[in-house]
This record gives C-alpha cells, sequence and structure tokens, in this order.
C-alpha cells in the first residue's frame, strides 16, 4: 500500500477538501482507498469531527470512525491545548500504531490528513511533523490562496525538504473567490516551489471528482 501525508499552508488552507477531491478522483480512477485523520480538534453535536468524518465517507474501503480518527478532540482549537484540557496526552506511539492498523486494510492508497500546518505541536517538545519524519511518508502540500500564502508556502516547503521527506508535489486551492492577483500568485509559486504543481482547485461549495489531480498524484508516487 503507497501511503502519503496532506499537510497545509495554514489550519484553513483546504486540506480536507483536496482530501475527498483526491479520494473521489482515486476511486474514479479505480484504486481502493483508506484515510486518516490521525488528530482533530472540534466536534459536531454528535461528538465527531467532520473533516474525519469526510474522510470515512469518501473512502472506497470500510474503517470504523476510531481508525479514521483516532484522537478526536473536543475544543476546536490547537490539539495540543485541546489534549490538555481534556486531560489527554497525544502518544505518537499510538499514532504510529493506529496507522499500522490503516495499513493492513487491504487498499491500494492511504491517504494521511494532518490538522493545522505543517508544525503543529502534538505536545510541548514534539509536533506533527516530527511524527510524520519517523513515519517517512511523502508529502502533499495544499496552498490556502490568500494574501499571505507566498511566505507560508515557501517556509513550508523549507521546512519540509530540511527533513529530508519527499515533497510529492502541491496543490493551490482557491479559497478566496476574491483574491486579488490570483493567477499571479500561483505564478509565482509555479516558479519558486521546487516541487510541481499538481493541480488548481477554483472556488466552489463542494469538492468535485477530479481524476486528472489523483492521475498527478500517482504519477508522483
Amino acid at each position: 500500500m503507497q501511503t502519503f501525508f496532506i499537510t497545509g499552508t495554514d489550519t484553513d488552507a483546504g486540506k480536507t477538501y483536496v482530501a475527498v477531491a483526491l479520494l473521489q478522483g482515486l476511486k474514479a480512477l479505480g484504486y481502493r482507498t483508506v484515510a486518516q485523520k490521525p488528530v482533530a480538534a472540534g466536534v459536531n453535536a454528535a461528538g465527531f469531527n467532520t473533516d474525519a468524518l469526510q474522510l470515512q465517507q469518501h473512502v472506497t474501503e470500510p474503517l470504523s470512525y476510531d481508525l479514521v480518527n483516532p484522537y478526536c478532540l473536543t475544543d476546536a482549537v490547537a490539539p495540543h491545548l485541546a489534549a490538555a484540557k481534556a486531560g489527554l496526552v497525544i502518544d505518537s506511539d499510538i499514532l504510529s500504531k493506529e496507522l499500522q492498523k490503516l495499513q493492513n486494510v487491504d487498499a491500494d492508497i492511504a491517504l494521511v490528513e494532518g490538522a493545522g500546518g505543517w508544525l503543529l505541536p502534538l505536545d510541548d517538545k514534539s509536533t506533527m511533523a516530527d511524527w510524520v519524519i519517523a513515519q517517512q511518508l511523502p508529502v502533499l502540500l495544499v496552498v490556502g490562496l490568500k494574501l499571505g500564502c507566498l511566505n507560508h508556502a515557501l517556509l513550508t516547503e523549507r521546512e519540509i525538504e530540511r527533513s529530508g521527506l519527499k515533497l510529492l508535489g502541491w496543490v493551490a486551492n482557491c479559497i478566496d473567490p476574491d483574491m486579488a492577483y490570483q493567477q499571479e500568485n500561483i505564478r509565482y509559486l509555479q516558479q519558486k516551489l521546487a516541487a510541481p504543481c499538481l493541480g488548481v482547485l477554483p472556488y466552489q461549495s463542494e469538492p468535485q471528482i477530479n481524476t486528472s489531480l489523483a492521475a498527478a498524484l500517482i504519477k508522483q508516487m
């Protein structure tokens, strides 16, 4: 099974939006998929994280919610703070065991979605990036196109490269329909980011089946 990690330039970059578009596209291309959001903060009235529910809904293989989202934290704040309030510690060993369970499912591709940005804290000492590095997962970067995204994208790519992990590519996600000079920003990133741009997702309320994005990802994997 091929496994990759989705990170974003910040919390609202649209990681889940891109993840769902990829899952739909991969399914259309005939791939069997599973997905996981190891850590999520913020729940609906039923006590589930809506991002994790979307992943669970769009994978091809049936998964329990607990496997999709091992750490579901109530407060919609930085996960290490939400965990502390709940009297929990986010244990990297547990994350690794849950990832192994996911990878034991009979599927072709496993998508692992992060929370927040690349250096999201898990506790006072470690970050989500530390765990991804330990797992040696290739990374897909979602760039949420808005004012400030150029700096965020360049810094994130630099950190991923510094970690020694493979950056598969990046996706331009148009989260601000009124962004000034949007195309100029995309062109700048295409010139400055070493990793390839795998696709540009237009602003829309729901992700659409995107086989070209899925095919571009498969090519890089």
